[in-house]
């Protein structure tokens, strides 16, 4: 441990994990946040895959699963290159502490606390990308599943377990990519780490407000939970 690292930098750490830990439980769960966006959009998926495998062409479903892909592509290969600046930063730390020591701004510390910022920095990219990655992954899976699909018309008991199952998979692969966006927003948190203990306390706090923000009471979130409601009145047992 760093010699100059303070009860308080501890502690602010220790929130940090335990803040976003606990949020992405209760964001991720199957029940959770009954409200919230990502529990209506797992019932829309399952509506939306109902919906292609009544369909005998299947190339707008397609372009929508690749839209997405796509997208995850873009932030694994983001985080990459973000990785790359980190890790130069870790192999000139002595010039880039020098730096940042000069800033006004900045708390004055040891080069083995600074170093350990940016390693916490470098610890959450990598766990970004592995998210990333995973998303990735599943989506291939998705592709697979659609592709294996019966022509339509299909029973609509079969219909539905299909539907179940791609709907399912779609889900966890769209967990991980949001797990990977996460990050991101936390890692600007440990940035303001750099700059005093209870700023990094404060911005994590702020971070799991605004997202939870957006989950519940954003525009969005309204919007996308009247569309279920209409949906689901829409939906009826065949």
């Amino acid at each position: 441990m760093p010699p100059d690292m303070t009860t308080f930098d501890l502690v602010a750490l220790l929130w940090f994990a335990v803040i976003w830990l606990v949020y992405t439980i209760g964001q991720d769960r199957p029940w959770s946040w009954a409200g919230g966006i990502n529990h209506h959009l797992r019932r829309m998926r399952v509506i939306w895959i109902r919906r292609t495998l009544e369909r005998d062409i299947r190339l707008m479903d397609s372009q929508l699963v690749g839209h997405t892909m796509n997208s995850v592509t873009f932030f694994a290969s983001t985080t990459m290159l973000i990785l790359a600046g980190l890790l130069g930063l870790l192999g000139n730390v002595d010039r880039i502490y020098a730096v940042a020591d000069r800033l006004t701004f900045t708390a004055k510390t040891s080069p083995e606390l600074f170093e350990t910022k940016l390693l916490m920095l470098v610890a959450i990219f990598i766990y970004a990308f592995f998210q990333f990655t995973w998303a990735l992954r599943q989506f291939n899976y998705i592709c697979a599943m659609i592709g294996s699909a019966p022509a339509a018309p299909l029973a609509p008991h079969h219909r539905d377990a299909l539907a179940e199952t791609v709907a399912t998979v779609m889900t966890h692969a769209i967990t991980a990519l949001n797990g990977g966006l996460r990050a991101y927003y936390f890692a600007l948190a440990v940035l303001t780490w750099f700059i005093h203990p209870w700023l990094f306390l404060v911005t994590s706090n702020l971070v799991v407000v605004i997202l939870v923000w957006r989950q519940l009471w954003s525009g969005a979130a309204r919007a996308i939970n009247r569309h279920i409601e209409i949906l689901n009145g829409i939906e009826r047992p065949d």
